[in-house]
Parts: structure tokens; C-alpha cells; sequence
């Protein structure tokens, strides 16, 4: 999946005992041979006290930094997982929930999440979709954090953050959307032996490559007796059927994925105000957005060359209305416009370009012809304020000392094994849809939360709907879906006054699956 966030794993060796013939056929061990292990694998967990104010009141924390080994076959080590957890003092283990967070890629750490979302700091960056300014950056007091509702763990993929992958292991073990769950699943069951939180309500959050890993992670744990209470899926891409071509490549969409583009095109160009006439209340407009797009829309793509031309003229001027881009482009392109497409076209006579993450965000254009953009604004923002602030604040707050270079991703690394396999049980494309139908169906007291945001281009919102509304569930299982819609992009959390909206109705979630569960 076309993402930047990363994480890192490492696997360890064991050391043969060589033996030696001796005199005629008697046989003698000679003494093993040590071997050092890098020092990356004796750094110890760091444990910090901390506390905040919030909503008027003291918190108190502890915080930890540290790795967990995940192992294959006859037990041998295959990769360090480097986490950092939240944990609020004085609670009683066995009432308060414990939430895994990780970010995607596949290949990401989950710096983003840690870093910007629900954690009792945050780095501060730039409001309203500006670029934030270089160095020296902030870290702020988290006014949004769920730490007084639930623990937090967040969890960097194997070789990404200060995980590694062991010595001697083969990373093939490891990386791969199979291979991927097994060692979250690992690592998930290791924190709760570790830290007695076996009893604990359990909740698991994904964003973007997260949310299939978490379709496959909560089926999987709850196939090997471990129950979830609930799921976040943030900026969800469960079903890579349904996926954009021009952004994961090897997807076959037939004509869905411009209609699931169309709807984030639309609010980009209601977010820029460039549509006459339009709802000013966004939520409202995106209704009518979706009707259009999967009623009128969805059927002239279905007329393909038989669509009679005053139909065609007729869609050409409705599209033309709701994205703010020439008829003639339209044309041209046929009535189908890709995310990216649309985003080189949009601004292209003001020599600018919008984020395909979050289309708030805008950069220069270097080449005013170009057909896809060539840099991410949404990257130009915040990838330099986390990455830093993230150094700072696990060295010099949380004091986590390792001679590892803390990875954003552990791209490099996969790409050394070869292709992230994304077959799972042996299908491709990647589809977990069917992973969440039956664990839903398994697990009738599982709640999903799912979060999107109606300026990401990257994993539109319209898919995710569709995708949900598709799971072939009982209707009573159906209802145990709730939606989030907010004005911001992949990464809602970048908008702070969204993810106050976004805090507020999560917390109310958590707290009403919380209530059953006393």
C-alpha cells in the first residue's frame, strides 16, 4: 500500500554445538562457541512516572519504552517489536481496557499514531493544513488523549522504530500480510502474559494498512481463544478489490474505483470552496455526493460505449459542476478521473497541487504538465516535526537509550527479502473483509469504529462504506458498526479541530462497550 508510515524487526541465532569425533568411535561435545548478540538486544525496557492535567484534574502515568522478541519455529528468536505504552496509575487491570495501536504501509512504524493522535503528548505542527515552519519543533500536552479512558500500546511492525530483525533470521518469515499477523499476534499475547493483562478488556486500532491487519489480527486472536471488545478501523483499505489502481497498482476495480474517488474529488473541491451552490454543511453535502455518485454516476460508467450521447454530455457538465475542473478534462478522460489525476488537474492553472493523504495540504507544482503529483504536501507538513520529536521524546522524556537510529519504516528491510507478500490464505488481491465477517459473527459482542476521513484520496471514505455495508452480516451484527465522518484527511488527527469531534464521539464508543462489560 502506497504509505510512508513504517516498522522494523530483528531475530537471533542460536549458536551450534559443534562436535568432534575422537578416539575410534567415542564422541565428545566440544565446548560451544559464544557468540555475542548485538547490544541493540540487552537494552532494557525504560519505565518513566508521569503525570498531566486533564479536563481540570491530575492523571498520573506510567510510561514504558521497550521491545518484545516474537520467535518462530522451535521457538527461535525472529525480530525485536519495539512499543511504547501508557498506562494509567492505580487502576485495576482486570476493569481497564489495554488499546494495541499500529500504524500501516505495510512497513510502517506507528510514529504517526504516537506522535499525533491519542497519546498524552503530541508533536505540534502547523494548524489548517499549513506546512510546518523547520526546526526547533514542540512537543504539547494532549488534551485529545484516551489514556483516562483506556491503556495505550503502541506497536512498531517488525525492522521499523528500534525493532530489528534477529540475526540469522530470514525476514521472509516475517514480513508478508500472513506472516505479518502472526507476529502481532504474538506479540499481543507475550504484553499480556508480561504485564498480567489477561483479564483486561481488550481493544484493537489500526490506520490504513492496519485496518486489513486488524481484519485479520481480531479473527486470528479470537481463532486462538483470545476475544476483542472492539476495533478502531481508521482510513480503512479491507478489500484491495475495490482499491485505486493508480495508487496500489495490480488492483482490477472495473469502474468502482471512480466512484469511490469521485466522493473525496467532490470534497476537495467543496473544501476550496470551488462549487458553486454547494451545502455549505459538509457531512449533508457528502450525502448528496454519495447519491449522485452511486445512483447516476455508478450508471453511466455501467453504459460504458452504449451510453447515449446527451447522457454523456449531461454526466459531463454534473462531473464538471462537482469537481471544479474543465468539461474538456472530463471528456478526455472519459468520465473516469483517478484520485491522482484529479489532484494534478484540480490546481494546475495556479501552478499548485493538493496531498493525496489530505488534500488540505498544498504544495508548488515544479511541472505544471505532470499527470500525478510528484510530492506529498501532507509529508512536506509533518514527516521532520515527528521524526524529531520523536527522537527527542523517547531519548530524553521516555529514556530509552539504544545505539539504534529509530526507523520510520522498515521498507529498506523488506525490500533486501524481497515483495511484501500480501496473499492471504493464499488469494490475491489482499481482501479481510470476510476476516471481520467472521469474526464479527464469532464474537457477537464485538463493536467496530470506523473512522474516515472525507479528504483522503488514499483510502476514500465511499469504499470503506461500501465495503462495511457489504460484509453479508446478520442486521443485528450490522448495527454493531459505528461511523465516524470527519473534515480532514488519512491521518485525522492532523486536524486538531476534527479530532476533538473524533476524541469525543471514540470515547463515547469505548465507554458504552465499557458499560456491558461491568
Amino acid at each position: 500500500m502506497h504509505n510512508r508510515k513504517n516498522r522494523s524487526l530483528l531475530m537471533l541465532r542460536s549458536a551450534a554445538a559443534t562436535v568432534l569425533l575422537l578416539s575410534g568411535s567415542a564422541l565428545a561435545a566440544a565446548p560451544k562457541k559464544a557468540v555475542s548478540a548485538p547490544a541493540w538486544t540487552r537494552v532494557p525496557d525504560a519505565v518513566t512516572q508521569h503525570s498531566m492535567l486533564l479536563d481540570g484534574k491530575r492523571l498520573a502515568y506510567t510510561a514504558r519504552a521497550g521491545t518484545i522478541v516474537v520467535r518462530g519455529a522451535g521457538r527461535k528468536p525472529l525480530a525485536t517489536m519495539f512499543y511504547t505504552a501508557y498506562t494509567r496509575n492505580g487502576e485495576n487491570p482486570n476493569r481497564r481496557a489495554i488499546t494495541f495501536l499500529y500504524n500501516g504501509g505495510p512497513g510502517s512504524s506507528t510514529i504517526w499514531l504516537r506522535m499525533g493522535s491519542w497519546g498524552p503528548i503530541r508533536a505540534a505542527i502547523a494548524a489548517n493544513g499549513g506546512i510546518t515552519a523547520p526546526p526547533p519543533y514542540h512537543l504539547v500536552s494532549n488534551p485529545d488523549t484516551l489514556l483516562d479512558t483506556t491503556d495505550l500500546v503502541f506497536v512498531d511492525m517488525p525492522a521499523s522504530g528500534y525493532g530489528r530483525i534477529w540475526p540469522g533470521a530470514d525476514a521472509k518469515k516475517v514480513f508478508g500480510s500472513d506472516n505479518d499477523v502472526k507476529m502481532f499476534a504474538q506479540f499481543i499475547e507475550r504484553y499480556l502474559t508480561k504485564f498480567n493483562r489477561w483479564n483486561s478488556p481488550r481493544f484493537l486500532y489500526g490506520e490504513s494498512y492496519g485496518t486489513p491487519r486488524t481484519a485479520m489480527l481480531v479473527n486470528y486472536l479470537q481463532n486462538h481463544a483470545v476475544s476483542i471488545d472492539g476495533i478502531v478501523l481508521q482510513s480503512s483499505i479491507l478489500n484491495y478489490n475495490l482499491a485505486a489502481t493508480d495508487i496500489y497498482g495490480g488492483a482490477d476495480t472495473d469502474d468502482w474505483q471512480y466512484v469511490f474517488d469521485f466522493a473525496t474529488e467532490a470534497a476537495t473541491a467543496w473544501y476550496y470552496h470551488a462549487v458553486p451552490g454547494a451545502n455549505p454543511n459538509l457531512n449533508a453535502y457528502m450525502q448528496q455526493v454519495k447519491r449522485f455518485a452511486m445512483g447516476p454516476y455508478r450508471e453511466a460508467l455501467n453504459s460504458g460505449a452504449s451510453l447515449a450521447p446527451a447522457a454523456y454530455a449531461s454526466m459531463v457538465t454534473q462531473l464538471s459542476h462537482y469537481l471544479a475542473i474543465p468539461a474538456s478534462y472530463i471528456r478526455h478522460s472519459n468520465l473516469r478521473i483517478p484520485a491522482q489525476r484529479y489532484i494534478a488537474e484540480f490546481r494546475r492553472s495556479q501552478g499548485k497541487t493538493e496531498g493525496i493523504y489530505d488534500s488540505r495540504y498544498q504544495l508548488y507544482t515544479l511541472d505544471r504538465a505532470e499527470m500525478q503529483p510528484a510530492l506529498e504536501a501532507s509529508d512536506a507538513s509533518i514527516d521532520s516535526a515527528f521524526y524529531s520529536m520523536s527522537n527527542v521524546y523517547l531519548r530524553n522524556d521516555l529514556h530509552y537509550v539504544t545505539p539504534l537510529r529509530y526507523r520510520m519504516g522498515a521498507y529498506s528491510t523488506i525490500a533486501k527479502s524481497g515483495p511484501w507478500n500480501f496473499m492471504h490464505d493464499g488469494w490475491l488481491p489482499l481482501n479481510t473483509a470476510p476476516d471481520l465477517a467472521r469474526a464479527m459473527t464469532y464474537n457477537p459482542h464485538l463493536r467496530v469504529f470506523s473512522a474516515n476521513g472525507y479528504f483522503d484520496s488514499v483510502t476514500p471514505w465511499l469504499a470503506t462504506v461500501y465495503t462495511l455495508e457489504h460484509l453479508q452480516l446478520a442486521p443485528a451484527l450490522q448495527s454493531h458498526i459505528t461511523y465516524g465522518f470527519y473534515p480532514s484527511g488519512h491521518m485525522i488527527y492532523l486536524n486538531v479541530a476534527a479530532f476533538g469531534d473524533f476524541h469525543a464521539q471514540l470515547e463515547r464508543w469505548y465507554r458504552s462497550i465499557l458499560a456491558r462489560r461491568r
